[in-house]
């Protein structure tokens, strides 16, 4: 065995034991806390309730959404949408008017949908090589914002969920911009250097075929692709949520008795020592809601979980809806998939850069949705 390989073994033990550390000592704490038997029943029963009362209802949603979507996009009114919004485009988000249609086309789904439009020459043509990777940041901040956004109406909150998206837009603007600025920094050549020309008019999405069919095949196609969406966020809801909650929540009136939602409830705790801050940057009237930014950092279908146990605890306000929607659509699961993404564009070192950008963004949608609704709520 070469020095080499030597060297690749012991890093590989050494990490297998300290996973193993970390893994038992959380576990092993949690366990003493609520007592093995109860911790094992409250993960089963939050994972269970979570599949039947949060995942389905938020497929249903996903289903109707894609559906709509590509109902929106088979019949021209996603370009109408990008032509509308384009003289936006360049004074907002420093990026050519065709960005629109990503941005709509992430809405309507969830983030990779900007990555296979970049990849698209169609579309990346009119881009300097600064601006198609900031698209990044641009089209994360808009992941699933239409799932979101009709997700908290249908808890009561539309209003709400409408200063939440103007957040949500100021946010992709300091992100974007933000990461324009470091890329230029690192890469002062990209300023001026375009990825081609061409013709955007030839950017199209329409199928062959008679209105009737192409109605029919849109509906099933975009239907389709709801159904792989509600799939996807499964594992995130059943695991991350049931981690969030149990680290959230309190025992029942009763005590420790092995039901689903109770848990531990450090991260309020936690909070609760500096809850003055989230007050006064996002008018958290309770330390709890802090765990709703904190899992859409994962997964925002995992953080939507959490809001009808936060309603039926009597957590949830409008102020606290405008911020969930604002960071759930800004921040929606970065730091899962701007990885992948940045090494899709090609540029993976520049992924930290990304990151950065995003974070200071998602924080600052989550500050404008709050005084939005403040400010909302003083006018009308």
């Amino acid at each position: 065995m070469n020095w080499k390989s030597l060297k690749f073994l012991t890093k590989r033990r050494i990490e297998a034991g300290i996973f193993l550390l970390v893994f038992f000592g959380v576990f092993g704490f949690v366990g003493s806390r609520m007592g093995l038997p109860n911790m094992l029943n409250t993960i089963m029963k939050t994972s269970y309730g979570l599949l039947m009362e949060t995942v389905f209802y938020i497929m249903g949603i996903t289903v109707l959404s894609g559906a709509l979507g590509k109902l929106l996009t088979e019949f021209g009114v996603v370009r109408l949408l990008e032509v509308m919004l384009k003289p936006l485009m360049k004074p907002l988000f420093g990026l050519p008017g065709v960005a629109a249609l990503g941005g709509v086309l992430t809405f309507l789904s969830d983030n990779p949908a900007i990555i296979s439009l970049a990849k698209d020459q169609n579309f990346s043509k009119y881009f300097k090589k600064h601006q198609l990777i900031s698209l990044t940041n641009f089209g994360t901040a808009f992941g699933m914002g239409l799932v979101v956004i009709v997700f908290m109406a249908g808890k009561g909150y539309a209003t709400a969920a409408i200063y939440g998206l103007l957040g949500a837009i100021v946010g992709a603007i300091v992100s974007t911009r933000i990461m324009q600025k470091l890329v230029l920094k690192s890469f002062p050549k990209y300023k001026t250097e375009y990825v081609g020309q061409g013709d955007e008019q030839k950017i199209s999405f329409k199928t062959e075929g008679n209105v009737f069919l192409r109605v029919l095949n849109a509906i099933l196609d975009g239907g389709k692709t709801g159904v792989d969406l509600g799939l996807a966020i499964i594992p995130g809801v059943l695991v991350i949520s049931t981690i969030v909650m149990m680290l959230t929540f309190g025992p029942s009136a009763n005590g420790y008795t092995g039901e689903a939602y109770e848990g531990i409830a450090i991260l309020p705790y936690l909070a609760g020592k500096i809850d003055f801050v989230f007050e006064f940057l996002f008018g958290f009237h309770h330390p709890e809601l802090v765990a709703f930014p904190i899992t859409s950092l994962g997964a925002v279908g995992a953080a939507l979980g959490l809001v009808p146990k936060f309603q039926a605890a009597g957590f949830i306000d409008g102020n606290a809806i405008a911020v969930f929607t604002s960071m759930g659509m800004c921040w929606s699961g970065y730091l899962s998939t701007h990885t992948a993404m940045m090494d899709s564009l090609g540029y993976r070192e520049l992924t930290s850069k990304a990151i950065v950008s995003h974070t200071i963004g998602g924080l600052i949608a989550g500050i404008a949705a709050h005084w939005f609704f403040v400010l909302g709520s003083m006018i009308f």
